[in-house]
């Protein structure tokens, strides 16, 4: 039932209106194919790449549009992200499985504990 059709198109749907409010869509995307679909992980993590491809792509064009991407900042990020993404895929592959999950798992503990006590510096 989970893995039917309409089930997907709810969930990529509500995972594309967070990633387009900057919240990380794809994190939650493998949490969902890892824990409720019982996907293997370098499976999810490929499904997870692909979703936020034309995700990111939308949601940097309408922010574009509005005049909040800053191509003076941005751009540094970009090609650095790249990079990285680039030379660390192919270490990432050669780590065990277990150690990756656990890594994963500590940085969305991390990432969800500093946005609940995160304060903006203006106030």
């Amino acid at each position: 039932m989970l893995e039917s059709f309409p089930i997907a198109l709810a969930v990529g749907a509500a995972l594309g209106f967070l990633s387009g409010l900057g919240v990380g869509g794809g994190s939650l995307l493998v949490l969902w194919l890892t824990l409720v679909l019982r996907m293997p992980q370098p499976e999810a993590r490929v499904l997870n790449l692909l979703f936020f491809l034309p995700s990111a792509a939308i949601a940097c064009a309408f922010r574009w549009k509005q005049g909040l991407l800053l191509w003076k900042t941005s751009l540094p990020a970009i090609v650095s992200g790249c990079i990285a993404a680039a030379l660390f895929t192919g270490i990432g592959s050669r780590l065990d499985l277990n150690l990756m999950k656990k890594l994963f798992g500590g940085l969305l503990l991390f990432t969800g504990i500093r946005e609940l006590f995160w304060k903006p510096k203006n106030q």
